[in-house]
């Protein structure tokens, strides 16, 4: 089964992805094909460069080919992005700062990164 997730409730990253998801995901435990996730608000400050949970999820996603994308303009609200709020949505938004593999979006984004290779579900935490 393919799963996407979105990483929205507060600390999300921090309990569920960073303490349950990422060590399973880590030790081939997770038992279904992560093919992306989605960080929203403070969530997406664990993909800063230098973060070790974000480092090593940026493994993961490399060698699983992975989907990291942060909302856009969560990221350009915090400084982790080059591009303006009027950018937002449009795809011109370019992620900085982050762990490699990052990249900033909005919805539409996300559906055509994932089209090609659409999740059986998409779970939101």
């Amino acid at each position: 089964m393919k799963i996407a997730y979105v990483f929205k409730s507060s600390m999300a990253s921090t309990f569920q992805l960073n303490t349950m998801i990422l060590p399973q995901l880590e030790e081939n435990t997770h038992l279904v094909d992560v093919i992306g996730m989605f960080f929203f608000d403070d969530n997406i400050m664990c993909l800063q460069k230098g973060n070790p949970y974000g480092e090593r999820l940026a493994k993961i996603a490399k060698d699983k080919k992975m989907l990291l994308m942060v909302c856009d303009q969560c990221a350009v609200r915090r400084g982790l992005a080059d591009g303006t709020f009027e950018q937002c949505g449009s795809g011109e938004v370019k992620a900085k700062g982050m762990v490699d593999g990052v990249v900033a979006g909005c919805f539409p984004q996300l559906y055509k990164a994932l089209g090609p290779n659409a999740p059986d579900q998409v779970i939101t935490l």
